[in-house]
C-alpha cells in the first residue's frame, strides 16, 4: 500500500521529466520531487533518460543530480558530508531526515535507535525535536514505532519498503543470496550422502537376512534329508537335530515322542510286585 501511494506521487514527475531539456528545468524538477508529500520512491526519476541526458551533457546539473541520488538511498549524513550540494527547503530536510529513520530502523541494529544515536546521525539538536520527527514519520506510515522516553529509546516494530536500493546494495544482496545457495547445496549433499548410507545399510541387512533364510532353509532340507536315510528313526532324527544345533541354527530341540518311549521301555524298574500266588517277589534286574 506504501509503495503504490508513493509510487502515484511521484508518476507526475515522471511525466514531467520527458519535457525537462534543460537544467534549469530539470534542477527545478528535482526539487518539486523532493519536496512534493508522499514521495518518498525517486528511482524511476534518477533513471529517468531525459534527466540522465541532460546531466550528461550540462555539468552544472550533477549537484542536483546526486542530491537526487541522496534522497534515493542516501541518508542525512551523506548530505550534510557531501560539498557543493544544494540547499534544502525545510520540507526536503524534513524528507530526508524522514528516510534517513527509515534507514537506521530498517537496519535492525537496536544501538542505532537510542535518543542519542538518532540525534547524532539526523542531527537534531533536541530530544523534542526526535520525538517531533519520529511522530510525523509514524504518521507518514514510515514506520510502526513507540517512543520510550524513560530508556531514551525508539522502539520500532515494522517499517515500511519505501527506500530504493542503492547499487552496493544489490552487490550485497547477490553476495547473500549467494552465499545461502551454496549453504542450500551443501545441505542437499549431506543430506544425498546420508540417503545413499541408509540405502546402503538397508541392502546390506536384506542381503544378510536372505543369506541367513537360505543358510536355514538349506539346513533344514538336510535335516529331512537325514530323517529320510534314517528311516524316520527317533535316534537319526536327534542326531541330525544336534548337528543342526552345532551349525548354529538357533531351533529349539523338541523330544521326540518315539525316543522317548524307547527310552521309558529301557529304563529299570526296581521295587516289589505281586505274582500268581499273591506272595510278595523281588525284581531281579536286568543284566
Amino acid at each position: 500500500m506504501e509503495q503504490t501511494k508513493a509510487l502515484n506521487a511521484l508518476e507526475p514527475f515522471i511525466a514531467l521529466s520527458k519535457s525537462a531539456t534543460s537544467p534549469r528545468a530539470a534542477a527545478d524538477l528535482i526539487e518539486r520531487a523532493t519536496s512534493a508529500p508522499n514521495t518518498y520512491i525517486f528511482t524511476e526519476l534518477l533513471q529517468s533518460p531525459q534527466i540522465q541526458t541532460v546531466a550528461a551533457s550540462h555539468p552544472e546539473l550533477q549537484p542536483h543530480l546526486t542530491l537526487l541520488r541522496i534522497f534515493s538511498y542516501g541518508d542525512y549524513e551523506t548530505y550534510e558530508s557531501t560539498p557543493d550540494l544544494p540547499p534544502l527547503s525545510d520540507a526536503q530536510r524534513l524528507k530526508l531526515r524522514q528516510l534517513s529513520l527509515l534507514s537506521l530502523a530498517a537496519s535492525g541494529r537496536r544501538e542505532n535507535l537510542t535518543y542519542g544515536q538518532l540525534r547524532q546521525r539526523l542531527r537534531l539538536d533536541s530530544t523534542r525535536q526526535l520525538e517531533t520527527l519520529v511522530t510525523t514519520a509514524i504518521y507518514a506510515g514510515l514506520v510502526d514505532a513507540k517512543l520510550d522516553p524513560a530508556r531514551q529509546r525508539v522502539q520500532v516494530a515494522s517499517v515500511a519498503p519505501l527506500r530504493d536500493l542503492s547499487p552496493d546494495d544489490v552487490a550485497q544482496m547477490r553476495a547473500a543470496l549467494r552465499g545461502w545457495s551454496d549453504r542450500c547445496s551443501s545441505v542437499l549433499e549431506d543430506v544425498e550422502a546420508h540417503m545413499a548410507q541408509v540405502r546402503a545399510a538397508a541392502a546390506a541387512r536384506v542381503k544378510a537376512e536372505s543369506e541367513a533364510t537360505d543358510k536355514l532353509n538349506k539346513a533344514m532340507a538336510e535335516l529331512q534329508n537325514t530323517d529320510k536315510k534314517m528311516g524316520g528313526g527317533g535316534g537319526g532324527g536327534s542326531m541330525a537335530r544336534e548337528q543342526l544345533a552345532r551349525r548354529g541354527m538357533n531351533k529349539r530341540l523338541m523330544p521326540d515322542a518315539a525316543t522317548k518311549a524307547n527310552t521309558d521301555e529301557a529304563m529299570d524298574l526296581d521295587g516289589p510286585f505281586v505274582g500268581e500266588d499273591g506272595k510278595k517277589r523281588a525284581s531281579k534286574r536286568k543284566m
